[in-house]
């Protein structure tokens, strides 16, 4: 809305609403990515050639040994000295694991989703761009299903635990928006961040993995996008007792969602007998490891400032849970980059 202020020579200068001017930018920005979806998209039956035989599951086994560049596991001294049929087997397993939970994710965020997309206004952009990305993440869990199947491992995904929060993906959504695209964060950021620094190591992995992880990188870019860009918006909004809360919340959201995305279930290491100490070292008990993690968070400490919800008690937070650090000058730039300057 426009209003008007008179000045000392009579004339009047227009003065723009700076809450109309929000709504109206973050409406563009939320049809540039609906136009996105529509102007770039996937179909993985058609975008996979499943049917290449390069593409078999036993086709080039060696290619599931886990990479260096984007698996702690694969880089730790345990696994590198393990046998190479051992290695192919943990490393199938490993990774159609990572699938079959990247699509329980997948199906949490969609049911929430759905929730938040049922009250939308007439009009609302959100409810556009919302459709859009739960197409795009149904096609992700039959794409993810299509790589566990293929690899023909029967993993379990997420642990008995972590699973129940397929119970409180829809109630949180409608209840506390805000929070729900938090969580929505803490699953999809560190999958991101491991997917791009394979991808950007040239490292040779197999044809399936990689099929699906370029898929999965391009349209996770939008749906990262619209989740910092929904906070961006509506955080300011609330009071200032509603953001104190949700300034404490975010970190804990990301440490406990992030590390139920991130760390592999108990089944996995008592299927292959992996040592407790390995486990440990790769995930809680080093400096290397709990930076590892606190680095997938980069973005998202830059986007608590951004839109303040860093005050000094959320900082201890962040750094109580191990999880404070550097931040990004702008989005998914590259950790060598961001150590660099």
């Amino acid at each position: 809305m426009r209003k008007a202020v008179t000045t000392m020579s009579g004339a009047q200068t227009p003065v723009i609403d700076p809450d109309l001017e929000k709504a109206q930018e973050y409406a563009a920005k939320l049809l540039l990515l609906s136009e996105g979806s529509v102007n770039r998209h996937f179909d993985p039956f058609e975008d996979i050639d499943w049917d290449n035989p390069d593409f078999a599951a036993d086709a080039g086994p060696e290619r599931w040994i886990l990479p260096v560049s984007g698996d702690s596991l694969g880089r730790h001294p345990w696994y590198q000295a393990l046998p190479d049929d051992v290695k192919i087997a943990i490393g199938k397993y490993r990774q159609a694991n990572v699938a079959k939970v990247g699509l329980q994710f997948e199906s949490i965020l969609i049911s929430g989703m759905v929730t938040h997309s049922f009250g939308l206004p007439n009009g609302d952009p959100e409810f556009r761009y919302c459709s859009h990305e739960m197409i795009e993440e149904h096609n992700h869990t039959l794409m993810f299903q299509e790589m566990v199947n293929r690899i023909g491992i029967d993993v379990p995904g997420m642990g008995p635990l972590v699973s129940k929060f397929k119970y409180i993906g829809a109630p949180v959504a409608a209840l506390f928006p805000n929070l729900f695209f938090m969580a929505v964060l803490a699953g999809e950021e560190p999958i991101d961040h491991i997917q791009k620094a394979i991808l950007r190591s040239g490292e040779e992995v197999h044809p399936i993995m990689r099929g699906v992880m370029a898929i999965h990188v391009a349209e996770e870019a939008r749906h990262i996008s619209f989740a910092h860009e929904f906070l961006k918006i509506h955080v300011p909004e609330k009071n200032a007792a509603a953001k104190f809360v949700l300034s404490i919340a975010m970190p804990i959201v990301m440490f406990i969602l992030g590390r139920s995305i991130y760390t592999p279930p108990r089944s996995f290491w008592r299927e292959f007998d992996i040592p407790d100490y390995v486990r440990k070292e790769l995930f809680y008990g080093t400096k290397e490891a709990k930076q590892e993690f606190s680095d997938f968070f980069g973005d998202v400490r830059t986007l608590a400032k951004d839109i303040g919800l860093m005050n000094p008690i959320a900082k201890g937070v962040w750094k109580l849970l191990g999880i404070d650090g550097h931040t990004t000058r702008y989005r998914s730039e590259p950790l060598r980059a961001v150590k660099a300057g």
